[in-house]
């Protein structure tokens, strides 16, 4: 009875059972290199689909997958300014008008003419 005794132990936090009789499952190997030259792998389960990059664990930066596909390339749009949307809501002529009237407010204001 003293032999069954589990003291000094933490309960739930480990596991007391035993790997025999058990096989682990089918896995696949992908093998990863990053653009800094680290080589590492990443085991994946036979039924998964491997991804063409990942994470490097040494530098962060994204590794490729060796002898795989190309990773497909996002659509990049490019970058709104402020002048096109400014020009989404207002025409040359409309803009031309708005600096006139800014003009003649800050002339005002030092007390010049206008040209």
């Amino acid at each position: 009875m003293a032999d069954r005794v589990l003291r000094g132990t933490r309960l739930g936090a480990v596991s007391y059972e035993t790997e025999y009789g058990t096989e682990p499952a089918p896995r696949n190997i992908a093998a990863y290199r990053c653009a800094r030259g680290h080589e590492f792998h990443v085991p994946f389960a036979e039924e998964a689909e491997i991804p063409t990059t990942w994470e490097c664990r040494l530098d962060g930066t994204a590794a490729l997958l060796i002898d795989g596909p190309e990773p497909e390339q996002k659509k990049v749009k490019p970058a709104r300014t402020h002048w096109d949307m400014l020009m989404e809501r207002r025409t040359i002529a409309d803009l031309e008008e708005v600096l006139a009237e800014r003009l003649d407010v800050l002339r005002a204001r030092r007390g010049t003419k206008s040209a």
